[in-house]
Order: C-alpha cells, then structure tokens, then sequence
C-alpha cells in the first residue's frame, strides 16, 4: 500500500501517526496519511477499518504532584 521506503507504519501499528501526510485540509481540521487514516487536529483519529481513537493529548497525562 505505501510506497515509500523504509514503508509507513499500518493503521494496526502504535506509531500510525507517524505516516507521510497525503491530504492536509488545516482549514477543515483534518488530513489524511498514507496509512489511510485521518487524524484530526483535537488528536483524534478515525482509522481505515472504521474504528476511531479518542483525543489523546499529552496534557491529558497527570503531572507528579508536587510534594
């Protein structure tokens, strides 16, 4: 499916995020990869299969809290 070497990563690996953009529509919030999925500027994702991924921002992780 990829044509690029060494290949992306399949829409079934932890790193798809990490495909060559193939559409970019910032305008819209969205772009497409080379994997087929569609990642959206809230960092959602709607996968090739159908399946979606919730928003997961790096804010979202807890901080220590402080002592």
């Amino acid at each position: 499916m990829c044509p690029h070497q060494p290949p992306c990563p399949t829409s079934e690996e932890p790193d798809r995020d990490a495909a060559r953009t193939l559409a970019s529509h910032p305008e819209q919030g969205w772009s497409l990869l080379c994997n087929g999925v569609v990642v959206f500027d809230d960092t959602g994702e709607l996968l090739p299969n159908g399946g979606i991924v919730a928003p997961h921002r790096p804010t979202d992780l807890h901080a220590p809290s402080a002592a």
